[in-house]
């Protein structure tokens, strides 16, 4: 086996090794009563391969792949941004695991953060993962779900909500810094292509959040509670009248989170863990799930 720093040629390899692993991960871990998990469709993958190119220029050093016989069979991404270390991508192919090639990847991967205080990475409830994890010396923060269809009748005023723009960047790595301990920086140029954004920057709180096409918020960050809140509803408010929304990545440290999904009529269900090293669960904050 050859563990080396991954090169653009090998993307199309690492989106496929991701895609059937995360595949397989969420056929063992659903809910039944969900429908079945599909594969990532091709909109998905060229999100995933544009976020990792992204990454291989921002961040080489973090990102790896292991080879077999010439087959690359697993891959790591990783992200320093400012004293944080982030696990963006973790996959090895099935068939291939449980022979060493994942712990490779994730000491080649995590020696890239070596000169960081802070660690953050989220993961499945994959119990081989978690096992791993933990044993890197991650402390596991169960996470949430909330999944349902918005009742409408039920939205607040939001005139305090407005349309971001990337003139927003400063604001949004001050409430990084404020609420995570580290500013996504570079993370904005990718997040700004692929989602809609919403921004408070109110003297009674100041938070962003990245909206996707459902009405999801799949980042949101805030200096206070109600001022997360209101980005909350502002993305429910967006989801299509009648149509399901999923709010992932929800840890018991956002309790505010959980009382937004609740008074529109969402469920609550559990899914994965926040992993973290040297930090508490942010709050107010909903993590993305690869940029974090």
């Amino acid at each position: 086996m050859l563990v080396r720093p991954a090169t653009e040629a090998d993307l199309p390899a690492m989106g496929e090794i991701t895609s059937r692993a995360f595949h397989e991960v969420d056929l063992q871990t659903y809910q039944r009563a969900w429908p079945d998990p599909v594969p990532r469709t091709l909109a998905r993958e060229a999100s995933w391969i544009e976020r990792t190119r992204h990454a291989l220029r921002t961040d080489p050093g973090g990102c790896w792949v292991a080879e077999v016989d010439g087959e690359v069979v697993g891959c790591a991404v990783s992200r320093v941004r400012e004293l944080m270390w982030i696990l963006s991508s973790y996959a090895v192919l099935p068939g291939r695991q449980g022979l060493g090639v994942g712990t490779q990847l994730l000491q080649a991967a995590m020696h890239h953060g070596r000169g960081c205080l802070r660690g953050m990475l989220a993961s499945s409830a994959d119990p081989r993962a978690v096992r791993r994890y933990r044993r890197s010396g991650f402390t596991l923060h169960p996470q949430m779900l909330l999944r349902g269809v918005v009742d409408r009748a039920v939205l607040p005023d939001l005139d305090r909500v407005r349309e971001g723009s990337p003139g927003d960047r400063d604001l949004m790595d001050s409430v990084d810094r404020q609420t995570r301990g580290a500013a996504h920086g570079p993370d904005h140029e990718p997040l700004l292509s692929l989602f809609r954004l919403a921004v408070v920057d109110h003297p009674s709180g100041t938070g962003y959040a990245y909206v996707d096409d459902s009405g999801s918020p799949v980042l949101l960050a805030a200096t206070s509670r109600r001022t997360a809140a209101l980005l909350m509803w502002e993305a429910l408010a967006s989801t299509p009248p009648g149509e399901l929304v999923q709010v992932s990545h929800v840890t018991a440290a956002n309790e505010w989170a959980i009382d937004v999904g609740l008074a529109a009529g969402l469920e609550v269900h559990q899914s994965g863990y926040l992993a973290l090293r040297g930090m508490k669960p942010p709050t107010p904050y909903i993590h993305h799930g690869s940029l974090l």
